[in-house]
Parts: structure tokens; C-alpha cells; sequence
């Protein structure tokens, strides 16, 4: 039999999550067809070959098995299982187990996350939780690194987007000084939806020793860089996974593998000491991914569809129905042009 899925995408950091799956399905023979979501989703970014469907009611007539979307929501008027593979791995930051009632499986990263959204489904019991991996991660260990000619040791800067949890406005004149003082050289990356005055400010400020690269794809400059500077931005549990040193500023609950600071005088310190990688930060970083994602064989995708192909074959449901959900589906059909409620 031929499944046929639908990758819902309503942000360009989507690609890097759902593109895995979408190998993943068509090694399979199965078919999956593109529904953007989002009038933000910059649509030059599809490849060749890649089937998008733009018609709302086009795509509400398609006879999906099963809807994959990373976001917080998805159209109740796609057909099939509704499934919430998360556009990241930062579970600390607020609304990451808000239940809105979209979905109907939870596939969680690993047990960190996997026992919380247990907790919730036995307690609303109208969904189901599967722990696979996150499927962005599976190139993540095969992506060649990004090209940057400088031999010495190169710090990685990806804040978060969120006001109240970046750091760039506190760390921006410690990091051009540094970058000017120090032997060390700076790869800027910025979250798709940071303050484009920001984004700016950074990027009059570059040298030979400090870029800022633009576009969605990160993995590449993660495979580059020695140590990631950060705050609670969800890319810090993906450079743990590559077993390497992680610096944050204020991270909104610091856990085992992180190297906190709450001051930015005390920046050059803690990079000194990622940089040395001792044991028992090692050891920490290995505890943190042992908790957060497990997984670093490449197979998530494959888990994820091996988890749905198994719901679907054998009808396997939660106790209850979900909710209606009533005006966040007629709020979400309305913006999105559809019409039969």
C-alpha cells in the first residue's frame, strides 16, 4: 500500500526538519506533498521535484494518511493523523507543552520531553506520545562543515529570536571586542525571525574574524564551530548532540552541559574553558544528550513513519476524541482563506 502524507511548513526553519521525512518517505515508495501554511514561508526555497500544493481546497481533498507539521498548530481540514514533530529541541522555553488540542501523536526527541508529554497524555488522554529522535537531526552528523578559512579556534554566536530570552543585545560590544582581542574567530548565525535592527548591527561589525551568515541552514557552521555561544535558543541541545561545548547567557533553566554565565564579564572565561574540554564536561555533555536526544544514528525520520505506519495499520487510538477546538480551527481556516467550517 502507498501511503500518502502532507509536510505542513509555515516557517523556512520547517525545511531543515521536514526534508529528512520527506527522503525518508519516498525511499519508502510512499508519496508527500508540500501545504504552506504561512504567507512568511519564502517559497523559492522548494526544490525541483518537490510537489507543493497551493489550492486550500486542493489540498483539503488530498487523501493524506497522515499530516507531518513542526509548528504549533495545523489545519483541521487536511485529512489524516495529525502529527507534531516540533521545531526544536528547547523544551524550557515557554508554551513547549501547551496542548492546543491539534494533534493526534506527539513524537518527542527523548526522555526529557517524552516523560512530561506522557504525563499530559495520560491526563487528557485524546493523544499519543512516541519517542523517536527529531528528524532535522539525522544529517547532522554527515553535513559537510561550513567553509571558513581560519585555522584558530572558531565560537559559533546563535541566539534566540525571543526578547526576554536573548542575549544579543547584552553580548553584542563584549563580542566585537573579543573578536578584535582574541584569537578566536566568530560565526554569526541568527534565527530566522530575529529584530532585523540586530541582525544589522551585527553585520556592520563584521571582519576577517567575524561573519554573519544568513539563510536557514545551520548544521553546516555547527560542523565548523568549535564552541556555541547562546542563551535559551533551541540549536544548543542540536550542538551538544555533536558531544561539543556549549556557552549560554542567562539560559532560562541551565541543565546539566551547559556552561552558564549571568554576566558577560564572564565570557572570556567560560570560552576558555569549553575550549579545554575537560573531563568531567565531557562526561556533562554526554549526560545531556543521553536525556535530550539519544539518538545519533540517523534514523529518526525512519522511527517517526515506523511509528505512524504502525498507528495507521493497527488503528491504534487514545482513550478519548480530541475537542473540536472550535475557534482555533474557524481563527486558523480563516486565515487561511478556507471556507467550509
Amino acid at each position: 500500500m502507498i501511503r500518502k502524507y502532507i509536510l505542513h511548513i509555515a516557517k523556512d526553519y520547517s525545511f531543515e526538519i521536514l526534508r529528512p521525512l520527506q527522503k525518508e518517505i519516498l525511499a519508502r515508495g510512499d508519496e508527500c506533498v508540500w501545504f504552506v501554511g504561512s504567507s512568511s514561508v519564502d517559497c523559492s526555497r522548494f526544490k525541483d521535484g518537490e510537489v507543493v500544493i497551493k489550492s486550500v481546497d486542493d489540498i483539503a481533498n488530498y487523501p493524506s494518511d497522515a499530516v507531518f507539521s513542526p509548528g504549533n498548530n495545523v489545519p483541521n481540514f487536511l485529512k489524516g493523523l495529525k502529527v507534531q514533530v516540533f521545531h526544536g529541541l528547547e523544551w524550557k522555553k515557554k508554551g513547549h507543552f501547551r496542548i492546543r488540542d491539534f494533534f493526534d501523536l506527539y513524537c518527542t526527541h527523548g526522555p526529557i520531553t517524552t516523560r512530561k508529554f506522557s504525563e499530559l497524555a495520560e491526563q487528557h488522554k485524546n493523544f499519543l506520545v512516541r519517542e523517536t529522535g527529531w528528524p532535522k537531526l539525522d544529517p547532522l552528523f554527515s553535513t559537510e562543515p561550513f567553509r571558513f578559512d581560519f585555522d584558530g579556534p572558531t565560537i559559533l554566536y546563535a541566539p534566540t529570536f525571543s526578547p526576554s530570552l536573548s542575549s544579543a543585545h547584552a553580548c553584542f560590544d563584549e563580542i566585537i571586542k573579543l573578536s578584535h582581542s582574541k584569537s578566536w574567530s566568530w560565526i554569526v548565525k541568527f534565527h530566522p525571525m530575529m529584530d532585523r535592527d540586530m541582525v544589522e548591527k551585527f553585520k556592520a561589525a563584521q571582519h576577517a574574524k567575524l561573519v554573519v551568515v544568513e539563510g536557514s541552514d545551520v548544521l553546516p557552521i555547527m560542523r565548523r564551530a568549535d564552541v556555541m555561544l547562546s542563551d535559551t535558543s533551541s540549536v544548543v541541545g542540536e550542538f551538544l548532540l555533536l558531544n561539543k561545548p556549549v556557552v549560554t547567557y542567562r539560559n532560562s533553566l541551565p541543565t546539566e552541559g551547559l556552561i552558564n554565565i549571568t554576566e558577560v564579564s564572564g565570557l572570556v572565561q567560560a570560552v576558555e574553558y569549553a575550549l579545554a574540554m575537560p573531563k568531567e564536561l565531557k562526561q556533562s555533555i554526554r549526560n545531556a544528550n543521553d536525556e535530550l536526544h539519544p539518538y545519533d544514528d540517523s534514523k529518526s525520520s525512519s522511527r517517526v513513519l515506523d511509528v505512524v505506519e504502525n498507528i495507521l495499520d493497527n488503528n491504534v487510538k487514545p482513550k478519548k476524541k480530541r475537542p473540536r477546538n472550535i475557534l482555533r480551527n474557524f481563527k486558523l481556516n480563516r486565515k487561511l482563506g478556507y471556507k467550509r467550517f
